[in-house]
């Protein structure tokens, strides 16, 4: 999947908060801040000033901590710049020098001779790293657009789907009603990050929380129930596609089979549940929930209900009380 051009600026731009944040500044080199980063990951250049380029993972944001600080003072110290000239010719993306370390003056000339872009953090390399890879694992991670609503339950991540009309939105409200969150409603963004996980939020974050109610209109979630009422991202760990009741259908009844719903090449557990008058379509989704977790936890209701009846008939006693009820006559 194509990958929005993702430059430098667009780095130092990102609105993040909490444990995400990377308080990073340019430096030196700001005519490169256009570069574009298109690897979800970084390099330790400590081989290349030595003077080895080969197998160089130049288009990596390239990463200086002390070690590598150190190492490039001495190399200044001994006039020995031409590694360095070949180190700015590889068009690297960017330098970024942790533990707020200062480079050296000859240091940023060529990063200016070059347009490179040199960013300077307060935060430790190994922590840095770990937050800037968590940031860039979000950046490229593959995304998918569904139609649907996306809540909370119980902890688990409820994808409901569905024609439109079959009731998404206002089970969703009474999901809210009776206590757990909405992440977006109508136009789910889904991102499958580290090649396994889905995480879902609206397309829009200045509406994903905002509802569609037929007859009613437009309501803020956050507004009428508190922002205990609504989170901005979750898990998808379920979908449930909600179709209207068709009565020459066979609907699963047992539930030994499990049905899967496959995004961005991740297998989601998938349960189809029919739409009639007289259904309570949020208590259903509760227990569905409740019995997800059993499944994660290794206990499948299902599969326990079958063993138990082959065991009731192994024994005997099915027979018995077969033969019991047909004395009578």
């Amino acid at each position: 999947m194509a990958v929005k051009k993702f430059t430098v600026l667009d780095l130092l731009n990102l609105n993040l908060s909490g444990h995400d944040t990377l308080d990073m500044k340019c430096i030196a080199g700001r005519r490169g801040l256009p570069r574009a980063i298109t690897i979800a990951e970084i390099n330790r250049p400590g081989l290349a000033l030595c003077g080895f380029y080969e197998g160089f993972a130049n288009n990596r944001v390239q990463l200086f901590g002390r070690g590598e600080t150190a190492y490039l003072n001495k190399l200044i110290n001994e006039n020995q710049t031409d590694t360095l000239i070949i180190f700015f010719e590889n068009n690297i993306p960017c330098c970024v020098f942790t533990y707020g370390l200062e480079p050296p003056a000859q240091f940023l000339e060529l990063a200016e001779k070059y347009s490179c872009p040199v960013l300077q953090t307060t935060h430790p390399s190994t922590e840095f790293s770990n937050r800037i890879i968590r940031v860039f694992s979000n950046i490229f991670a593959p995304k998918q657009t569904v139609h649907g609503v996306l809540v909370e339950v119980y902890g688990i991540g409820i994808l409901l789907t569905g024609h439109s009309g079959v009731g998404k939105s206002e089970t969703a409200l009474e999901l809210v009603e009776r206590g757990h969150r909405l992440v977006a409603d109508d136009i789910i963004e889904i991102r499958c990050v580290n090649g396994n996980t889905l995480l879902g939020r609206g397309a829009n974050s200045t509406i994903s929380h905002h509802m569609e109610i037929r007859g009613l209109g437009i309501i803020n979630i956050s507004q009428l129930y508190g922002v205990g009422a609504i989170r901005n991202q979750k898990e998808v760990q379920l979908v449930v596609q909600l179709e209207d009741w068709d009565s020459g259908k066979a609907y699963d009844r047992l539930g030994t089979e499990q049905k899967y719903s496959e995004i961005l090449g991740v297998k989601v557990p998938k349960i189809e549940i029919p739409v009639k008058p007289g259904r309570n379509l949020p208590i259903i989704l509760e227990a569905a929930s409740m019995n997800e977790r059993l499944k994660d936890m290794g206990y499948n209701s299902a599969k326990d209900f079958n063993q138990n009846v082959l065991k009731w008939i192994e024994t005997g006693n099915a027979k018995a009380a077969y033969y019991s009820n047909d004395d009578s006559y």
